[in-house]
């Protein structure tokens, strides 16, 4: 039998012991994007390991997998809880900014470059914290060495798998992302030809990475040839920049580069605690602002017309997510570089003088950000708007439970779909973009105290979306999610929460149902539909319903507005009462949820797994 046949029957296989949703196990779940990528993560808990081994599995296969959305070139969020200890912190693995970064470096002339050009040039190319990160925690909190977490990944690598239709349709519709870097077209356009769903993939450079990884530990990513190669790749420039495109990385950044071990943001919902991404990211305090604008009116209550998807209820929600975002787009930043008004954002008091801004029968003017500083002890001030430039909807999102009750919940990316485009020569990984996330143009200003929240500065992370996500109930962690998306991973988490603390629905149901979601307070509306899993749908009485309220980009009244795809959630649920775990996967991409236990032990593991 041929490698490649084998490969395949072990897929074949795999897919009798997964599913979008499965019986309950006491031993463990595994919920990926990526089927492959599951694998690789059932593996080490068969194995004895744990949910960082896990963790770190999964995200060294979706390296291979999924190229395009996340890797050892990028970075992320790892939110983990301990049972033991009843501990939950995070591993924050963004990207920095090289020492020679500067506030003005993507708008030297006083104009912002165009976003296609400076995202594909190494001037976007920020310090990657990936490895750095899963190897930090599974020396402080794993049980398998970083070379047992890598072996799934350099199989996948070495031995290839098939294309599946995401893969397919992101090299088509690249935006010429795969075709601007020899090295990167090499692998996914070969003879100039993109590969198709069902085509196999064999990637060999990075194989010989991730062995040499696995041989000689993360040094040898952050030092060394490896690190040289990094270097030179990310000077690579556009014709259209000249020089001011060339990436702005030495080799010290990347020796000296340091992960970051925070404390969650916890906020409350209806007698519910939630635990997400502080700063840098943006995800955790504007989902948790939203909520708390929310808890002002009675989502879930039918009889007086908040029941799911209800005009007044989608009414509401596109309100509380256009104040959120107004003050997301003003605040947030990295609050290492300069402080931000965490407390006041949240502060009760403060929300619900937004939430009075809420009319429930018309759309409010498009709204100013508020001024949280009088609620704050923080020396933050008031800054400047700036402007953005776009966000990828294309991240990867992984959550996983162990036998003995440690989660993690895990958002990684390389920023925009293919991120830079520029594969380091030799060596098959993708470098990512993440210095786009800044703001282009600079907001600081001496004479106002305006220390510029998300300006580019040397060291500095970038602001994110990402928002990993665990609930809990009487203290205890009861379900784990997060969603990529860019900016409308907040929305998806929001919609995910409401639908199970709101609407009493299960996990699968959850992810399954119709999102709405808004990312600027000039409040243009997107919502799904197109699917036949999306129910119960939004209908057309209660889109014209919107319409008349004076939501904007639903089309024509009597039409179906609702025809986009939103997010893409990967879940873990622990049932108090009985000590099991269940998954939920997303059916908007190749959602796979993997049970550990009486029907995937080891040896099986180990045969149904390339």
């Amino acid at each position: 039998m041929s490698l490649r046949s084998l490969c395949t029957r072990w897929l074949a296989l795999f897919a009798l012991f997964s599913t979008s949703v499965l019986a309950a196990s006491p031993d463990g779940v595994v919920a990926v994007s990526h089927p492959a990528a599951a694998a690789a993560g059932a593996r080490m808990l068969a194995a004895g390991g744990n949910a960082i081994d896990a963790a770190a599995a999964v995200q060294f296969a979706l390296n291979v997998v999924e190229p395009q959305s996340s890797g050892i070139g990028g970075g992320g969020f790892m939110l983990i809880h301990l049972a033991k200890t009843s501990e939950t912190f995070i591993v924050d693995s963004r990207e920095r900014a090289p020492a020679a970064a500067s506030a003005d470096m993507f708008a030297p002339d006083g104009l912002p470059m165009q976003f296609p050009l400076a995202s594909t040039s190494g001037l976007a190319v920020g310090v990657p914290g990936t490895l750095r990160g899963v190897d930090t925690a599974l020396t402080r909190w794993g049980t398998k060495t970083l070379a047992d977490t890598l072996a799934p990944a350099i199989e996948l690598a070495e031995q290839g798998f098939r294309v599946n239709r995401f893969l397919a349709a992101d090299i088509a519709h690249d935006g010429g992302r795969t075709r601007i870097h020899p090295e990167t077209a090499a692998i996914f356009r070969p003879g100039g030809v993109p590969l198709a769903e069902g085509d196999w993939l064999v990637q060999p450079e990075l194989a010989k990475t991730l062995k040499r990884i696995a041989a000689k530990g993360p040094d040898a990513f952050y030092r060394g040839a490896l690190a040289r190669a990094i270097v030179k790749a990310q000077q690579r420039t556009r014709s259209e920049l000249g020089a001011a495109g060339k990436g702005r990385m030495t080799l010290a950044d990347l020796a000296q580069y340091e992960v970051a071990i925070r404390q969650p943001l916890v906020g409350h919902y209806r007698g519910w605690t939630l635990a997400g991404m502080p700063p840098p990211s943006s995800g955790g305090l504007t989902v948790l602002q939203m909520l708390g604008l929310l808890e002002h009116f009675p989502l879930g209550d039918a009889a007086q017309g908040y029941g799911f998807g209800s005009p007044k209820t989608l009414h509401t929600m596109i309100e509380a997510m256009r104040l959120a975002f107004a003050d997301r787009a003003l605040w947030i930043g990295d609050d290492d570089a300069a402080p931000l008004p965490r407390q006041g954002l949240l502060h009760p008091d403060y929300l619900a003088t937004r939430a009075a801004l809420i009319k429930t029968d018309s759309r409010m003017d498009p709204p100013q950000a508020g001024d949280p500083l009088p609620w704050d002890s923080s020396t933050a001030v008031r800054p400047k708007p700036s402007r953005t430039p776009q966000e990828s909807p294309h991240t990867t999102h992984f959550s996983i439970v162990d036998r003995w009750g440690n989660v993690v919940s895990y958002t990684s990316t390389i920023e925009y779909t293919w991120g830079a485009g520029i594969t380091v020569p030799g060596y098959g990984f993708l470098l990512n973009n993440e210095l786009t996330d800044f703001n282009f143009m600079p907001a600081a200003d001496a004479a106002e105290g305006n220390p510029g929240a998300n300006d580019v500065a040397p060291h500095k992370r970038p602001r994110s979306s990402m928002a990993p996500t665990l609930l809990f109930k009487n203290g205890k962690p009861v379900a784990a999610y997060g969603s990529p998306g860019g900016a409308t991973i907040i929305n998806t988490v929001l919609n995910v929460t409401l639908n199970l603390i709101d609407h009493g629905m299960s996990m699968q149901q959850a992810i399954a149902a119709p999102r709405l979601s808004v990312t600027h307070a000039a409040g243009q509306v997107k919502c799904e539909g197109g699917a036949p899993f999306m129910q119960p749908r939004f209908s057309v009485a209660t889109q014209d319903a919107l319409r008349k309220m004076g939501h904007a980009r639903l089309g024509e009244a009597g039409t179906e507005g609702c025809q986009e795809t939103i997010g893409a959630v990967q879940a873990v649920v622990i049932d108090l009462a009985s000590g099991t775990h269940h998954g939920a996967a997303d059916p908007r991409r190749e959602g796979t949820v993997v049970q550990v236990g009486q029907r995937l032990d080891g040896n099986q593991a180990r045969k149904n797994y390339p």
